[in-house]
């Protein structure tokens, strides 16, 4: 099952240490079969608000995601945009191939209505 880490990244003033992060970060995840798949691209906010920039890392796994994350490398180079741009970052696991989103509606169903 596929693994993502998603950053909401805030805006940021240029700075060279985020330019050397952003040489740096792609041998650091390459090891553990990531890649960019979404990087500062536009984006359009259809609810709610979502300043600043995204990023997504996809992974084989959870467990290629979190290696990356406690690597040496990356721990290495972390510090490089942590002190120039604020953000939430999250790992989230994705679904199965077989994924069938009418199984969870059926549990939901299953539970008494809160309230």
């Amino acid at each position: 099952m596929p693994a993502y880490v998603i950053a909401r990244l805030r805006e940021a003033a240029p700075h060279p240490e985020i330019a050397e992060y952003i040489e740096r970060i792609p041998a650091t995840f390459e090891p553990y079969g990531g890649r960019f798949l979404v990087h500062g691209t536009a984006h359009e906010v259809k609810e709610g608000a979502w300043p600043g920039h995204v990023v997504m890392i996809g992974f084989p796994g959870p467990a290629e995601a979190r290696a990356w994350w406690d690597s040496p490398a990356y721990r290495e180079i972390a510090p490089l945009r942590a002190r120039h741009i604020d953000g939430d970052i999250i790992l989230v696991e994705g679904v199965p191939d077989d994924y069938d989103p009418a199984t969870t509606a059926r549990a939901l169903r299953a539970c008494p209505p809160a309230g």
